[in-house]
């Protein structure tokens, strides 16, 4: 497979690196301590389509493809210091969007997606629970048909987006003893009555995509809100888990490759002991493995489009995509830091942000471990 980057997908990253560095880096710094997301750079994103990417024209979208929409968001993560603002919107993408548009019927699509592939429609995704996270089939939120509603009654956690999202993609169980054939999908308005957003949830990192529980307390869901068939919401997860392991650290190729110049830079010009710092072996060796982890995880995300567009899964390679780019992350920040020594540990360099955003990256989508799992179950172990 040839990952190199057409010469119109590279004109609209380097556009999307321009628009990056104009638009999403105003005041990162203070907005990342005071956990501020920033709603201005989320309507120049809407503005540069980002949202719509992948969404279909007569939906208001662009309809570029997933090599496409993988190559902006690279860029993105080249240009913007601001990851939890990019955070969202991969939330937003690939667990809010996609889902209504592989799986919503036509009215679905025509109500949710013009508004998400904007910026009137901000989506979270309600899955996790307090006692059902990795293992996520064994949720306990119920859902209970009462003729053409459903009563929806239950706890999610872990949900991003909630305090800014006025659409909820939620999963609940109509049946607990039936785990996953139990698990059923629906759309829900946020001034539906018997939702409620309570507690804010203060994070590590990522701190500018805020967090929050969402509680479901007889709440009314049309049955027309519902997302597929009844009993069939696994389907509908499992492909938003498999679009989203895939492209989810797609703007982490951006950071990383970023990160790697900042270090060559950082290494000719400053000296100690009489010459550049990056004549030391222990240095350089550092600079060396950044570039390499770089290397090895680009083609393992820019496969996940080729399989996608070719209408091929790319479950296992999903997986596998998530798992070596997250941790080769935290290892390149780490690098970094060490590379920098004491300036790297600094707030205004930027690099202890990245660090701290990169460490939920082997958490989120389902952990490293989940995605060991995962891949050994696919190779017959």
């Amino acid at each position: 497979m040839d990952f190199e980057l057409n010469e119109e997908q590279q004109e609209l990253q380097n556009a999307a690196i321009e628009f990056a560095r104009q638009e999403l880096n105003d005041d990162v710094i203070r907005r990342d301590h005071d956990e501020i997301f920033s709603h201005e750079g989320w309507k120049a994103c809407a503005r540069f389509g980002v949202q719509g990417l992948p969404v279909p024209p007569e939906y208001g979208g662009m309809g570029l493809g997933i090599t496409e929409a993988i190559a902006v968001m690279e860029g993105l993560g080249y240009g913007a210091g601001d990851q939890g603002l990019l955070f969202s919107l991969n939330a937003q993408l690939w667990t809010a969007t996609l889902p209504i548009l592989f799986y919503g019927d036509e009215e679905q699509r025509k109500r949710y997606l013009p508004g998400l592939a904007g910026d009137s429609v901000i989506g979270a995704n309600c899955a996790s629970e307090p006692d059902a996270g990795s293992d996520i089939f064994a949720m306990s939120t119920r859902a209970e048909k009462k003729g053409d509603h459903y009563l929806l009654n239950g706890a999610k956690t872990f949900v991003s987006n909630a305090p800014i999202a006025n659409l909820f993609v939620t999963y609940a169980t109509i049946d607990p003893r039936l785990r996953a054939m139990g698990i059923t999908a629906f759309l829900i308005d946020r001034d539906t009555p018997g939702l409620s957003v309570t507690r804010k949830m203060e994070k590590m990192g990522l701190r500018t995509s805020p967090m929050a529980e969402v509680i479901f307390e007889d709440c009314v869901v049309p049955v027309a809100n519902r997302l597929g068939r009844e009993g069939r919401g696994v389907a509908v997860f499992e492909c938003s888990m498999e679009w989203e392991r895939g492209c989810i650290l797609a703007n982490y190729l951006g950071l990383m490759r970023r990160q790697l110049e900042n270090c060559i830079a950082h290494v000719r010009n400053r000296k100690q002991f009489g010459k550049p710092i990056g004549k030391f072996q222990s240095v350089a060796n550092r600079i060396v493995d950044m570039k390499v982890r770089l290397d090895a995880c680009r083609p393992l995300v820019y496969r996940i489009g080729q399989l996608k567009e070719k209408n091929k899964p790319a479950v296992l390679e999903s997986s596998i995509a998530k798992l070596f780019l997250s941790e080769s992350l935290v290892k390149s920040c780490q690098d970094a830091m060490q590379i920098y020594g004491g300036y790297g540990y600094m707030v205004d360099q930027g690099i202890e942000r990245d660090l701290r955003d990169a460490l939920g990256s082997t958490l989120y989508s389902g952990t490293s471990e989940i995605q060991r799992n995962l891949i050994a179950g696919s190779l017959g172990i």
